[in-house]
């Protein structure tokens, strides 16, 4: 029998990550070593090197996704709220989170910021906390409002960890996850030079598990993965070459990644799993710790619906460098449905696409999706259409 290729394996090995609800990977993290704690936080991003210097394992949560059948979380939001807060309940009150000695609610949208009161309420032996972020983008103010949340959370962490955290131990955290980024960043630009080795379908597993894993095991393993489909020869395609926008919180199903990607199209950039990117480059190590942490977030870090901005000028420039560095003949707007930020600020992306003459399309789902017909035909249609323009 023909040994199984590594890059399946170490496929395989993120799809049952992915598919563990129940954490184990967490738990066995734990078990391996007496006094452990692990901090669960909702997307789009936390600064993760606290949790880190802190001794603590920061675990991703994301919702229950296609798997998880929501019956007590309906009864805490109306049916016209995004799932994942309901989905995030369920995993809460049925024992799934129990793993967890935390939880961070960042600062995303209005239904987020209801969920962590509701965290509060539910679970009060475990800590909880709103983390906010600057809506201003100046050193001197928001800047300082930054750091001092920072400084609180430094706090908070270090007595839940009963355990100082030093300007020397988050400046080590800080080197750990810079080289988490740039291996991620790696993945993303050998995705974007060969999609057809490195399906998004699978770049987005290897994603996920960093959610469950500790920064540097993870880091090996996009670095492996990496070496691992360069090493299995895969057909090429003459596929449309996309960037996906809008999925930034709510995650959406596999199969409508493996759908669009069936429809012909090549996912060459996207913003899944943001907390990976939202850090462009590196944050220095040398300094004041949480001063670069607040830094890098003001002035280093992706844009997106999730994150207050008021320069309306630059609106979409982001997104437009996007297509351009990663070569994309158009772009797929897929936002989980009632999701406020991403759905009010479409039309001023696809404004800016238009008048750019970039082809675009739209559509709305569900992290429980179940019927992909529809979205594979919206999505090879697109892609014929972008073939079609090109060659005439």
């Amino acid at each position: 029998m023909a040994a199984v290729p590594p890059v399946v394996q170490i496929v395989q090995r993120c799809e049952a990550l992915f598919e563990d609800l129940h954490f184990n990977a967490v738990k066995e993290w734990k078990a391996a070593a007496p006094g452990r704690k692990a901090i669960g936080y909702m997307p789009v991003y936390v600064p993760r090197e606290l949790m880190h210097a802190a001794g603590m394992l920061p675990v991703g949560i994301l919702g229950g996704g296609d798997q998880l059948e929501v019956i007590q979380g309906d009864a805490y939001y109306q049916s016209y709220i995004c799932r994942i807060p309901r989905s995030t309940i369920e995993l809460g009150l049925t024992g799934r989170l129990d793993c967890l000695d935390g939880m961070l609610f960042p600062s995303i949208c209005d239904v987020i910021r209801n969920l962590s009161g509701m965290w509060q309420i539910l679970f009060k032996d475990k800590y909880v906390r709103y983390f906010d972020v600057p809506q201003n983008y100046e050193d001197a103010i928001g800047g300082r409002f930054y750091v001092q949340e920072l400084e609180v959370l430094r706090e908070d962490l270090g007595r839940v960890a009963g355990r100082e955290i030093t300007d020397d131990m988050l400046n080590a955290s800080i080197a750990v996850y810079n080289d988490n980024r740039a291996a991620i960043r790696d993945l993303y630009k050998y995705r974007a030079a060969k999609p057809w080795q490195a399906p998004t379908s699978e770049v987005y597993l290897v994603l996920r598990a960093g959610m469950v894993l500790p920064p540097k095991e993870h880091t090996q393993l996009v670095r492996d993965y990496i070496a691992a489909a360069d090493a299995l020869p895969r057909p090429k395609r003459d596929n449309a070459r996309v960037v996906i926008n809008g999925t930034f919180c709510e995650q959406p199903p596999l199969a409508l990644i493996k759908s669009i990607e069936m429809a012909g199209c090549y996912i060459v950039d996207d913003d899944f799993m943001l907390v990976h990117r939202w850090l462009l480059d590196d944050v220095p190590t040398g300094g004041k710790p949480l001063e670069e942490l607040s830094k890098a977030f003001l002035h280093r870090s992706a844009t997106t619906a999730a994150k207050y901005d008021t320069r309306r000028e630059e609106k979409g420039q982001f997104l437009l460098k996007q297509v351009k560095n990663f070569g994309a003949e158009g772009v797929i707007f897929a936002a989980p449905s009632f999701c406020d930020p991403a759905l009010l600020e479409r039309p001023m992306l696809q404004d800016v696409l238009s008048k750019q003459k970039i082809p675009h399309t739209a559509f709305k789902y569900a992290e429980n999706t179940g019927q992909m017909a529809p979205i594979r035909e919206q999505a090879g249609t697109f892609a014929d259409s972008i073939k079609l323009w090109n060659a005439a």
